[in-house]
C-alpha cells in the first residue's frame, strides 16, 4: 500500500512542480501586464474614456442594447432579448462560482495603492464585466451576422470595457482573457439550446 502511495507521488510530483513553475511565469506576466496597461502613456490619455467604458460595461451599454432590439427588432428582437438575459443570467452565476472557486485576490485592494475605480467584489478570476461582454458580443454576431457593423461594435465594445478593467487594476490580463473564453463558451453551448425552444 504504502509503495503504491509513493509510486503515484513520485509520479505526481513533477507535474505538481511544472505546473507550479506555470503559475509562478503566468502571475509574472500578469504582473507586467497589468503594469504596462495601467501605466500606459497612450492610454492615460483616454482615462476617462476608459473608466467611462467601465461603468458602461456595468450593463449600461448591453441594457441600451436591448432596449434598441424591443424597440425596433420586432418579434426575433424581442426573442433574442429573452435569450441574451437568460444567458448573461448564466454567465453571471458561473463566473461568480469560478470566482468562489479560484478565489484570486484583486491586483489592488483599499488598503494598497489608490484606484482609479471601486472594488465590486473580493476576486478577479474571471473578469465579470469581459465574461458577460463578450457572451453578449457571441449572441449579437450570430444572430445578426449580416449586421457587421453591429458585431463589430460590440467585440470593439468588449476589448474595450476589458482592457479598462485592467486599466483600472481591478483585474489582471489572464482574468479578462478567462472571461472572455468563459462568456464565449457559455454562450456557444446555451445559444442553440434557447434557439430550438424559443424560435
Amino acid at each position: 500500500m504504502n509503495m503504491e502511495n509513493s509510486d503515484k507521488t513520485g509520479i505526481l510530483e513533477p507535474l505538481l512542480r511544472r505546473l507550479d513553475k506555470f503559475s509562478l511565469w503566468l502571475v509574472a506576466r500578469d504582473e507586467l501586464g497589468l503594469e504596462r496597461v495601467s501605466e500606459s502613456p497612450l492610454l492615460k490619455r483616454f482615462s476617462r474614456y476608459l473608466i467611462a467604458a467601465t461603468y458602461f460595461g456595468d450593463g449600461y451599454l448591453w441594457g441600451l442594447a436591448g432596449l434598441a432590439l424591443i424597440l425596433f427588432g420586432g418579434g426575433r428582437g424581442h426573442t433574442y432579448v429573452l435569450i441574451g438575459l437568460a444567458i448573461s443570467i448564466v454567465n453571471i452565476a458561473v463566473f461568480r462560482l469560478v470566482k468562489t472557486v479560484m478565489e484570486r485576490p484583486r491586483p489592488v485592494t483599499l488598503r494598497a495603492k489608490p484606484m482609479r475605480h471601486r472594488i465590486i467584489d473580493d476576486f478577479a478570476f474571471p473578469s465579470g464585466h469581459a465574461t458577460i461582454a463578450f457572451g453578449v458580443s457571441f449572441i449579437i454576431a450570430t444572430a445578426y451576422p449580416g449586421l457587421w457593423w453591429a458585431w463589430m461594435f460590440a467585440y470593439i465594445s468588449a476589448i474595450v470595457i476589458s482592457l479598462s478593467r485592467i486599466f483600472v487594476k481591478e483585474h489582471y490580463p489572464s482574468d479578462v482573457i478567462g472571461g472572455a473564453i468563459l462568456g464565449t463558451l457559455v454562450a456557444g453551448i446555451l445559444l442553440p439550446v434557447f434557439r430550438s425552444l424559443l424560435l
